[in-house]
């Protein structure tokens, strides 16, 4: 099955950002300072993230509030079901919607002694991320994205239990499909005809991570289960110690990835900004993208 079926205009690209609630006073300068770039480029959403156990709730609530008051982005908060009741689940669904939140990033969450710890359903709460699109449905006619995994999550069995679960997910409701990062476009290819060939229609969106820092990154690819290949050692050679030079081939092959995967005729795209601008902001520059300066007014920065 061709990678064309995905598209749905010649050459468009459409991208979505993802940020994170920040930690510091430092951190909040940082973000807004982001957003106000990065709004410029005129995303179909943003998201915010959620932490494992809900750890971070009342700063993802602040940041998804300010997003929704004084920025013209439509917004999406993640959510998790890990160590909660459905109950609470569902209060903090009223919470946040009562904040205007419309659209759901629904998750199931890491276990709370990291990654790598023993998952553990709530005894009283939803198992997994198709019992929590499912109780999303109940409450509230929500948009829901949902992730899928290229290269499989970590802790499925293969890739038939991973697809499986998306299948689940999108029967119960789930509007499209986030990926986790990857670099390997025939992988994705792969995985993609696998989900169609399973009956899942929901567009999925590859996530683009574009690369702030080679070892850092494979690190938490590590954790992931994402396959860095070896080609990306080959480009950044050399450039351990020249930022700008570093920054430059890093949007290079951001760009280019994306630029492979609309030939294969995939045309929206979730991107890590990791909270930055100014490398996210090279990527779309190296695709021709505009900016959409007038969706300025009333930024947040």
């Amino acid at each position: 099955m061709a990678l064309k079926n995905e598209a749905r205009g010649r050459n468009e690209i459409r991208v979505s950002f993802e940020f994170f609630p920040p930690k510091s006073e430092e951190m909040e300068g940082q973000l807004w300072h982001a957003v106000g770039q990065l709004q410029d480029w005129d995303p179909d959403f943003v998201s915010v993230t959620y932490g494992a156990g809900g750890t971070t709730k009342a700063p993802t609530l602040s940041t998804v509030t300010r997003f929704l008051s004084q920025t013209p982005l439509a917004t999406a908060s993640h959510l998790t079901c890990v160590g909660a009741t459905k109950e609470e689940t569902h209060q903090v669904v009223d919470t946040f919607r009562k904040a205007g939140v419309t659209h759901f990033v629904a998750l199931r969450g890491d276990a709370p002694g990291g990654a790598g710890a023993p998952y553990q359903p709530h005894p009283g709460g939803y198992a997994n991320a198709a019992e929590l699109v499912a109780g999303l449905k109940e409450v509230g006619d929500f948009e829901i994205s949902v992730s899928a995994y290229p290269e499989k999550h970590p802790e499925s069995r293969d890739t038939a239990a991973d697809i499986d679960m998306l299948k689940r997910k999108a029967d119960n409701g789930a509007d499209r499909a986030l990926t986790q990062f990857f670099f390997d476009n025939d992988n994705f290819e792969r995985y993609l005809e696998r989900v169609r060939g399973a009956g899942i229609s929901i567009p999925v969106v590859p996530g683009i991570m574009p690369i702030q820092n080679l070892t850092q990154l494979k690190r938490f690819a590590g954790a992931c289960g994402t396959v860095i290949p070896a080609f990306l050692d080959e480009r950044f050679a050399g450039f351990d110690d020249k930022p700008e030079e570093r920054a430059k081939v890093a949007a290079e092959v951001a760009a280019e990835q994306i630029e492979d995967l609309v030939r294969r005729g995939i045309h929206d795209f979730h991107l890590y900004t990791m909270n930055r601008a100014p490398l996210v902001s090279a990527v779309l520059d190296n695709l021709g993208l505009s900016r959409r300066v007038a969706k300025s007014a009333g930024a947040a920065a």
